[in-house]
């Protein structure tokens, strides 16, 4: 009687253990292939200029990726004293999906950025699914996710501040926030 709670937690702990190594097969049988198929089929059937990246070198830790890839920026650095400029490199962005340590697939958007220009914003988590969970419809969401979310990053306008994040500065803003008071 006095090890009941115990034992709950016990058999709660076997349990979620055990669905680990049901999650990980169930990457490594069903999942990756079905990512993986589901990314390029998108990627043709749309035409748009990306790939699909696996890494693997860690094993019940891989990460199934659709890349917009990198590319010079249009940005460069002119050296002092010369001519030569220092173009400034743009990754495009990425679709992640990534096997966590429990078997679980973690689906993120990493954002485009320019090294070199500010900080990269951080990647944005959609969601954490069971293996099983995920489907055909869903992976199609989180493309569309992405790519909205990636038009949005392109055609940042200041227009719209609070959208990106951003606060107000300046003599309107201040007045602005007194006046809500």
């Amino acid at each position: 009687m006095e090890y009941a709670n115990i034992k709950s937690k016990v058999a709660k702990y076997n349990e979620i253990l055990e669905n680990t190594r049901t999650y990980r097969k169930q990457w490594h049988s069903d999942v990756k292939k079905l990512i993986n198929s589901t990314l390029e089929k998108i990627i043709k059937q749309s035409n748009l200029n990306a790939y699909v990246e696996v890494k693997d070198e860690i094993e019940n830790l891989e990460v199934i990726g659709m890349s917009l890839g990198t590319e010079i920026s249009g940005i460069a650095e002119k050296l002092p004293g010369n001519k030569i400029k220092r173009p400034f490199i743009k990754s495009n962005g990425s679709l992640i999906f990534q096997e966590l340590f429990n078997g679980k697939i973690m689906i993120m958007i990493m954002y485009p950025y320019i090294e070199g220009y500010g900080q990269p914003k951080p990647p944005k988590t959609l969601e954490i699914l069971r293996p099983h969970e995920l489907k055909v419809p869903f992976i199609i969401r989180y493309v569309e996710e992405f790519l909205q979310e990636i038009i949005e990053w392109e055609d940042f306008d200041d227009d719209v501040p609070e959208k990106m994040g951003m606060n107000p500065i300046g003599f309107g803003a201040v007045r602005d926030r007194e006046l809500d008071d």
